[in-house]
Formats: structure tokens, sequence, C-alpha cells
């Protein structure tokens, strides 16, 4: 098996890529969606100009507590990724209209689901378990699944192979800094631990995430500000995180603004990096201490300005970066200081890769 297409639905968008057997995309296409669905002629269309593939891979948020690796998609797999649909209620539906819509363009080959949540599935019971009551727990499945398992799990590897150790050797903090943003403890390329947990929005301050807030708030702004519970949503889902503090969601206009001397802007910036920095300093603790530090994602790739500040006072980890190679960074890079005890690179996200990775691991290991 040699050529993967690998679907990857978004809010708006659907794209979809061919990944070779070693590792190149060689063809790629991403198509606008209209008010949330697609037409199936075009889909088709699109698919049939990128050519003859082997597989399908299709990145799925949720995998629930039952799949801890990619699986092969049958109508029973189906139905329960479906029923997973209440803990991921704005990105599931869009993962499973996408993965009907091209198992019907391509009804031959194989198609595999490969889950965000499914790398976070080794995480110990101390850290995927709330503390809240049994009746809860035993009534629902509350705990922290994490996400972002596919960057997070492709960043790991890559890093290990940038700086030429075992990823065995290695305890790593993967960054994964974009419109949504977590860090996962990753130790011998197991996850351990993440900030994400039941739901995206707990952990980093993101683009319109607000990240962790105290319980107690949301409870507040209900009972002594009579808000609902779908207006606290759509204000900590969409109305927080950079957009609350500084009235936008792109980082590059929050850095603009901040170096001019905005002072909203200046305070996103100091929340952002305080909340990555900390959160840098406690995934090294969860693994007793930490060799490499990657960050990947459209913020993690684009603004060394962001690493810098990131890894500002975590001189005692033995974390820090080379101003130059840091301001030039492309690509896949180093840029920690020579002779650090810590790497510190830059990684491309490449969740297709990871995909791919996983779907031709799957159906290598089906009898």
């Amino acid at each position: 098996m040699t050529r993967v297409l690998v679907v990857n639905a978004g809010s708006s968008t659907l794209k979809l890529s061919v990944v070779e057997a070693d590792g190149r995309a060689t063809g790629s296409k991403t198509l606008e969606t209209l008010a949330g669905s697609l037409a199936a002629p075009e889909v088709e269309r699109q698919i049939a100009e990128l050519g003859t593939v082997d597989a399908v891979g299709h990145r799925v948020v949720h995998g629930g507590t039952v799949y801890r690796t990619a699986v092969v998609v049958d109508d029973a797999v189906l139905a329960r990724l479906k029923s997973f649909t209440a803990l991921a209620p704005l990105h599931q539906p869009r993962s499973l209209a996408a993965l009907d819509l091209v198992r019907r363009a391509l009804p031959d080959p194989p198609h595999v689901a490969c889950f965000d949540t499914a790398f976070h599935s080794t995480l110990p019971p101390a850290a995927s378990t709330y503390a809240i009551p049994r009746e809860w727990r035993d009534r629902w499945p509350l705990r922290r699944f994490g996400f972002h398992g596919l960057s997070h799990a492709y960043a790991s590897r890559r890093t290990a192979e940038l700086l030429g150790r075992p990823i065995t050797d290695l305890r790593t903090v993967t960054c994964h800094l974009g419109a949504g943003a977590s860090l996962a403890a990753v130790s011998g390329g197991m996850s351990v631990d993440t900030t994400m947990g039941f739901t995206p929005l707990e952990g980093l301050v993101m683009a319109t995430r607000s990240g962790s807030v105290d319980p107690g708030l949301v409870l507040w702004v209900q009972t002594e500000g009579g808000m609902s519970a779908s207006e606290v949503a759509d204000g900590l889902e969409r109305d927080s995180g950079l957009v609350g503090l500084a009235g936008t969601a792109d980082m590059r206009g929050v850095l603009q603004r901040a170096a001019a001397g905005d002072a909203e802007a200046t305070l996103a910036l100091d929340v952002y990096v305080h909340r990555v920095r900390r959160g840098i300093a406690a995934m090294a603790a969860s693994m007793g201490g930490v060799d490499a530090l990657a960050f990947t994602g459209g913020v993690g790739e684009n603004a060394p300005e962001i690493r810098r500040r990131a890894v500002d006072g975590l001189g005692f980890l033995g974390i820090a970066v080379d101003p130059a190679q840091n301001e030039s960074a492309t690509g896949d890079a180093v840029v920690g200081i020579t002779g650090g005890s810590v790497g510190v690179v830059v990684i491309e996200a490449r969740e297709d890769l990871e995909v791919a990775r996983q779907v031709r691991a799957c159906l290598e290991d089906r009898p």
C-alpha cells in the first residue's frame, strides 16, 4: 500500500491530501463548505483529480473511551463514533459528515479513522481523573481526554529525528500553538500529561477560547449574572482568549499592537505567554524533567517572539533558545543554544503525515 488520501474536515473547509509511502504530499485540495455542507458531485470530482489511492485516513476529533488507536471504519464503527457527538458537538458532526461523503465517493479502499484523543489514552489515572463526585464519574465518561493528539504525536517523533536521539530516551514537551492550543508531556513516545481536558476549553489561552477558568466563575455568571448555559458556552468558546483580551484572534495583530505600546494587546500577550510558560514547567514536572521542547502550529512555527518569551524564565530547567536561530527559523529547525541540556526545536505541523502513518499501521495489523 502506497498512496493514502487524508481527509481533514474543519469548520469551513474540507482538506484533502495524498501522502505517498515516502511521506511526500503529492496532491492537495481545499474545498470551501457552504452552510457546513458540501455537494457530493464536487467532492467526487476533486477526489478523482487526486488520482487512485490505496486507503483513506480521516481525522476524527473524538474516539471516546473506546478507541485508543486508529480503526477501520465500518457501519458499526460509524454508529459508535456518532454516539460520541455529545462529547464534541462542534467538531464530531463535521468529521463524520466528511467521512460519510468520502466513503460514498470511494467505496472500495479501506477507510480508517484516526483520533485526536487517542494519543492521550496513555495518560495515567493521576493525570486523567477529575476529583469530582464518584456518582458523576460512574454515570458519565468524565475524564481528561486531551486533544491535538495527531499533532503532538508527529511533533514528538519529528523532534527525536531532528535531535538525532531515540524517542524512547526523550522527555519532550510539545507545544501545539495555533487557533487552538495545547501542550503535552511525551515521555518515551507516550503522552503522560496534557493541558486540554474533557473538552478543548481547558488549559492555555487560545484565539477565541478562554482556556482554564475557575468553575466557580462559570457558576457565578449563571446564578448572579443570569446567563444561560448556551450563553456561557458561546462566551467561553467564541468571545474569550485573544479576542476577549485584545479584540482580535490574530496573534500577528496582537504582536504588532503590543510592540506599538497598545495596553490591551500587551496584556493579552502577557496572559498568553504566562499560561504557556507555566504549562511547559508543569509538563516537565509530570515527567520528572525535560530533554526537548518543540513548538508547532501556526503560532508556534511563525512567531519567534512567542517562542522567546515562552522560554524566558525557564532557564532553571535548562531551556534556552539561540536568538539568531530562533529569529531565522523556517520549516523544521533546531533553535536551542548549542550544547544546551534541552533541545529546542520548531516543527512544521504535519497531521497529514501522522494520519497516513497511522492508517498504514492499522491496516498492517489487521488480520
